[in-house]
């Protein structure tokens, strides 16, 4: 296999994606000089919580907690004026969330995760994929993932000081693995670089960012609006348990999908390692990290529930939005993967 550029090694950050609207209009330009005329409230308010304009401005506004952007003055990270705007679309984004799911009990919501949706339902990404989907799709699928997995595990480690006992030693354990136990080539972002290596996509962290539709960004922004928020830790150990418990029997059927279509000995890892892993981790998450936290917290158990209810329901709209774009034939990025120009399978 050709040498992978680690995810982590670029320093200068990506390039800032071109504006999809108005309120991300405001915020490229800002975020290049640091002046203009950001939104009002007002108008951020009126803004679509769910639209391509929208998720991608908080996109950007986040990631200035995380790598950051080429050219981009890393001080802009607690710039108030930024800070002002992405409370005011954070504000909408979760107030359509509490909106659009379901009121539960954590019991509830983790019982519906262990229900695998049918393979004929329709509904589920990985099903088609391990069932019929083609290499040009498989691609797609690991070039919108790579906007979460070459930061994996970060986002939910802002978690770990807003946690105690029982609840924050099983979150340093499961976090320990996912960063790779202390090993650098064995970090989880590590892994699905050399993932996207073998299925012949560039590796450089948000190098698809601008290939990416509105449902790709609210899945990832939904993670980072979580962590930031000591107020809504519960609703984070919700999203981390989510992402835990159907993690195996999915990555299960994608790493056969990566056999199937020949796509390369690392790709199929990636996935192989994470039906391994998060299958214990389900576990622990289970019964340690929501145990413990719900035990010295109690009252935090609509958050937890709202947390996995959320992430279900906006992994749901990105399932739609891919499925209905292969089923036709088409791709479901907003711009066309560009491919190394070689892979070596050795």
């Amino acid at each position: 296999m050709t040498a992978v550029q680690d995810p982590d090694a670029t320093a200068e950050g990506p390039e800032l994606p071109p504006p999809r609207g108005p309120v991300s209009a405001a915020v490229v330009p800002w975020l290049r000089t640091g002046t203009g005329a950001l939104p009002t409230r007002a108008r951020a308010k009126r803004a679509d919580p769910y639209s391509e304009d929208v998720q991608l401005a908080l996109y950007l506004l986040y990631e200035l907690h995380y790598q950051g952007f080429r050219g981009v003055d890393d001080t802009l990270e607690w710039d108030p004026a930024l800070l002002s705007l992405r409370r005011d679309l954070e504000e909408s984004f979760l107030r359509s969330l509490r909106a659009d799911v379901r009121a539960t009990t954590p019991e509830e919501a983790m019982e519906s995760l262990l229900t695998e949706p049918a393979g004929d339902s329709g509904t589920s990404v990985s099903h088609y994929l391990h069932r019929e989907g083609r290499l040009w799709q498989l691609r797609e699928y690991a070039a919108l993932r790579s906007l979460y997995h070459l930061k994996e595990a970060d986002p939910h480690a802002w978690v770990i000081p807003r946690l105690r006992g029982r609840a924050k030693a099983a979150m340093v354990a499961v976090e320990f693995d996912e960063f790779g136990g202390g090993r650098a080539e064995e970090i989880h972002s590590r892994l699905f670089a050399d993932l996207m290596a073998d299925l012949g996509l560039e590796t450089a962290y948000g190098r698809y960012v601008d290939s990416a539709p509105a449902g790709a960004f609210a899945t990832v922004n939904l993670m980072s609006l979580l962590g930031l928020h000591r107020a809504l830790r519960g609703a984070l150990v919700g999203h981390f348990a989510a992402v835990e418990v159907t993690s195996p029997p999915a990555s299960r059927r994608l790493a056969r999908a990566m056999r199937r279509n020949g796509a390369g000995p690392a790709a199929e890892r990636y996935f192989d390692e994470h039906v391994e892993a998060d299958a214990v981790h389900e576990q622990v998450v289970r019964r340690e990290v929501i145990g413990g936290l719900l035990l010295d917290e109690p009252w935090l158990a609509p958050d937890v529930a709202f947390g996995i209810e959320a992430t279900g329901f906006l992994e749901g709209r990105l399932g739609a939005c891919l499925l209905g774009a292969w089923r036709d034939g088409r791709s479901a990025l907003r711009a066309p993967l560009r491919l190394r120009t070689a892979v070596s399978r050795a």
